[in-house]
């Protein structure tokens, strides 16, 4: 009982008082602290994204049949497996950021360990309907050949979706501990080892692409082990990584109680992007509509990564301070990310505007596409400012572990109103494209005015007491907690 005392005491945040008389840190400090994180994470992600996008641009240049089927089965993938494994890896950044802060070292090793066996074992069913991917698309009305080129493309994928959430699982376990240069340089390193690979497989062996897909397994089992091998030998791990530990298997449901609403969080709007595309094909002049909404996806999505690092940036700030009983520092955290933020919604936003007419030109010679491309430009800018926003507070709600609210608010947001407005703007007011864009920013706002609202009246000192209530819990023996 006294080694639980001290162990309480231990993991109480102070008094009030007593962190409000720290309150001076400079600003400056947190901004440094940010930028050190931000920056290679930003990096990351995009190196990331660069696997499967190699993978499409080689098998472009094999015809329109190979290329309409690896789009096809690349957007199944993302929807049905990549994006619910990314967000079930994020309860990590709760878990492992809180418990870090808290100097609980050794609690991030077993939560790794604990996610790694969950995500392996939400990719079985996973990998069973990417198996069936060409006779769901069938299902879905879909053009046979098309179909069966996806169905094929994704089974050669299946490994990659073990690989993903593995992978997920590594770089939250680093990042929460501030460690994300290796995060950077083994994503680089793996774009420019996939490159050949994949070049080797459809062309130097001849596989078409079916070896375009297997590349992408191959590139993210060599990025798993990479990681695997520096938590192994690095000293900056050591207290963090102690071995596997038979504590990984309990109290499997209370990460899924997080993990659950963590998915949601992020899928809900992934797959709300992904219905605009469904939508765009029951519009009037369905090419054009559906090319210059893909135009649009993909430039958003590069933009979203800017936004999306600092997102992973305040995440890890924010539940290490309250896992440390700092919360004047969570809060400083924000507020700095907030002017980050803010500051490059701004500017990014101005710089679609003046390069509008030039933009379209980058996909197409068509003048109707360009300047079609040029009107959804400024809704691209508004989304953009609002995507940042929302990106940064998701990554806030994180840390301080507010997942369940965040998904009945992305429910909320995107399928009570963004899709509906957007449907009613394209359909009934025959907006077209430009009003199932203008729908989706009426979703992001609404999101990002219910994030604002929590977070302004978020209580700090409260947060820190949950959270080491969290994480002293985590850290009594087995015994002791039943």
């Amino acid at each position: 009982m006294e080694k639980q005392a001290s162990l309480e005491e231990t993991l109480l945040p102070r008094s009030r008082p007593e962190w409000e008389e720290e309150e001076s840190l400079a600003a400056s400090e947190e901004v440094k602290r940010q930028l050190w994180l931000a920056g290679p994470l930003i990096a990351g992600n995009l190196m990331q994204n660069l696997v499967p996008m190699i993978s499409v641009m080689l098998v472009g240049h094999l015809g329109e049949l190979p290329l309409a089927g690896a789009s096809m089965a690349n957007s199944f993938a993302t929807v049905t497996g990549f994006s619910l494994l990314l967000g079930m890896a994020c309860a990590l950044d709760t878990l492992c950021g809180q418990a870090y802060g808290a100097r609980q070292y050794h609690l991030l090793g077993i939560y790794k360990q604990r996610a790694m066996l969950i995500l392996t074992l939400v990719s079985v069913p996973l990998a069973v309907l990417w198996f069936y991917t060409g006779n769901i698309l069938l299902l879905f009305g879909q053009d046979e050949d098309i179909a069966m080129e996806a169905g094929t493309y994704a089974r050669c994928m299946i490994p990659a979706l073990f690989a993903y959430g593995l992978l997920q699982c590594h770089v939250r376990f680093l990042q929460t501990q501030n460690i994300v240069l290796p995060v950077m340089l083994s994503a680089a390193a793996t774009a420019l080892f996939h490159l050949p690979v994949c070049w080797l497989l459809v062309h130097g062996l001849g596989l078409g692409s079916k070896g375009a897909a297997l590349s992408i397994a191959i590139s993210y089992w060599i990025n798993v082990i990479v990681l695997a091998v520096y938590v192994r030998v690095s000293s900056s791990c050591k207290k963090a990584w102690t071995g596997f530990s038979v504590e990984a298997f309990h109290d499997l449901l209370s990460f899924f109680r997080l993990a659950v609403p963590s998915a949601l969080m992020v899928c809900l709007e992934w797959w709300s992007f992904e219905t605009l595309v469904l939508l765009s094909g029951l519009l009037p002049n369905p090419e054009l509509e559906t090319s210059v909404l893909s135009i649009t996806m993909n430039t958003s999505t590069f933009l979203f990564m800017i936004p999306f690092g600092l997102g992973a940036s305040i995440s890890t700030r924010v539940s290490n301070e309250l896992g440390a009983g700092r919360p004047w520092a969570a809060r400083l955290a924000v507020r700095v990310v907030m002017f980050f933020t803010i500051s490059e919604g701004l500017i990014m936003s101005v710089l679609l505007v003046s390069v509008r007419y030039m933009w379209g030109r980058v996909y197409s010679n068509e003048g109707e596409v360009i300047m079609y491309v040029a009107k959804m430009v400024l809704l691209i800018a508004v989304s953009t400012f609002l995507d940042g926003i929302q990106c940064v507070l998701s990554g806030v709600a994180r840390g301080c572990g507010w997942q369940k609210i965040c998904a009945c608010i992305n429910l909320g947001a995107f399928y009570i109103v963004g899709i509906p407005t957007a449907y009613l703007l394209a359909f009934v007011l025959r907006l077209g494209g430009m009003g199932l864009w203008a729908g989706n920013i009426c979703g992001s706002l609404v999101q990002v005015l219910l994030f604002v609202a929590i977070t302004l009246r978020t209580d700090w000192h409260k947060e820190a007491t949950m959270a080491k209530s969290r994480v002293f819990f985590s850290a009594l023996p087995t015994d002791l907690v039943t």
